[in-house]
């Protein structure tokens, strides 16, 4: 019996429609309303109906175009009501306000040509919210990560981070936020925030903090076209250019890190011969220009030079022709120009891989134990090297370390695995 098609699967359908569309449904509706809340509630009253009507009337031809027209005229009948209503409140009080007020033309705004999924973002990251409200915002509204997905990966519970998301939204409405793309000095400011968001959304798509898959290669993509919208919109930025070439140059290996079973693969054990071609020669691009910019005596920082370290992979056939002490000397410049704990632990790895494990041990005993809190990543770096040092009863002891603290279970599979392998 042949497998069901999407035509047979209407639940499959509406979940692969809302997780494609989902962030430029409330970039459109917010557009037209203005009003960010308001929009994700007529996208979420758009995907309640499909879920109502599709099991009985069938999967419609363009599923998305189904959701944004549902979701336009849930708009339409609710500024109607609230016109109704507004022109009530204007007759008992004999004041015409009929300006301020106007319903805004949905129709004639449904169909205007542009992407509104990075207004969202620049909306999700306005300077009254705090980072971690921009975070939180952009992942739900742009990510379309669920309210416990995003509570998970910020160690909080699912409650508090509901409350936070709710206040997010209220806070951009009372300071009456525009969905404009901000301009000059406006945009300058807010263009940090914007890249680290878009980072945290690839990162989140390339290693899932928890659950059952490695990966949200979805997330990913979307992070790796925001990059590329980010680039267009700013092409002379040396670190926008820098965050586009990384997350391309990253993303190129994410067709080789699943076997045909759906096995995690590490980077060094890779089929490099799986790696998208077509990311790697726009990574490498995006980075050449920005090379170029940089000649100019512009200075860089983090993206661009985490980009160059991804190029050295990128660049390298096999595993054993990679420059690890190119990439060491990056790191140590890294270090400097955006040091924290996680940059230290990378380091690490590359000066271990360059000039021998015990190099990367000294590194990681500088940082000390607790630098991360409960990551997985500093024992299951410090296992790595402890089994290149011939350390194996030691590296068993900090795989196992590390699989008891990640939340992920391909990530835990992995480290059970060489934690196994040792003994």
């Amino acid at each position: 019996m042949p497998a069901p098609s999407s035509a047979d699967d209407p639940n499959g359908a509406i979940v692969a429609a809302w997780r494609a569309e989902s962030a430029r449904l409330v970039g459109a509706l917010t557009r037209m309303t203005r009003d960010v809340a308001l929009a994700e509630d007529l996208a979420q009253d758009a995907l309640v109906a499909a879920l109502e009507q599709w099991p009985v009337t069938g999967i419609p031809g363009n599923p998305s175009a189904w959701l944004m027209t549902t979701a336009k005229r849930r708009g339409i009948d609710h500024f109607r009501r609230a016109e109704v209503l507004r022109r009530k409140v204007t007759e008992l009080a004999h004041a015409d306000r009929e300006s301020e007020t106007q319903m805004p033309d949905l129709d004639a705004q449904v169909d205007h040509i542009e992407d509104d999924v990075l207004r969202l973002i620049f909306l999700s990251c306005h300077p009254s919210l705090t980072p971690e409200s921009r975070a939180a915002l952009t992942l739900r509204l742009v990510g379309g990560l669920t309210t416990a997905e995003i509570a998970r990966g910020f160690l909080v519970p699912e409650s508090t981070m509901a409350q936070r998301i709710s206040r997010a939204k209220k806070t951009l409405s009372s300071r009456r936020a525009e969905f404009e793309l901000p301009t000059g000095p406006a945009r300058t400011e807010r263009l940090d925030d914007v890249m680290a968001v878009v980072y945290l959304i690839f990162n989140e798509g390339y290693a899932a903090t928890s659950g059952a898959d490695w990966m949200r290669p979805d997330l990913a993509h979307e992070a790796m076209r925001l990059a590329r919208m980010l680039a267009a919109l700013a092409p002379d930025e040396v670190e926008v250019l820098g965050l586009q070439a990384l997350l391309e140059l990253q993303g190129s290996r994410i067709p080789a890190r699943l076997d045909a079973d759906g096995t995690p693969v590490l980077l060094e054990a890779q089929d490099r011969t799986r790696w998208d071609q077509l990311l790697i020669r726009r990574g490498l691009a995006a980075l050449a220009r920005a090379e170029t910019i940089a000649e100019r005596g512009t200075p860089v920082g983090r993206y661009f030079l985490q980009a160059s370290i991804a190029a050295q992979h990128a660049r390298a056939g096999r595993p054993e022709d990679t420059n690890w002490r190119r990439i060491a000397a990056l790191y140590d410049v890294l270090a400097s120009a955006a040091p924290g704990p996680v940059v230290e632990v990378n380091r690490a790895v590359a000066h271990g891989r360059a000039f021998g494990a015990d190099a990367g041990l000294v590194i990681l005993d500088e940082l000390g134990e607790d630098a991360l809190g409960d990551s997985p990543l500093m024992p299951s770096v410090r296992g790595d090297l402890l089994e290149r040092a011939g350390r194996r009863d030691e590296a068993r002891a900090a795989f196992t370390e590390a699989a008891a603290r990640t939340r992920n279970d391909g990530e835990r599979a992995i480290l059970r695995r060489r934690a196994g392998a040792l003994g």
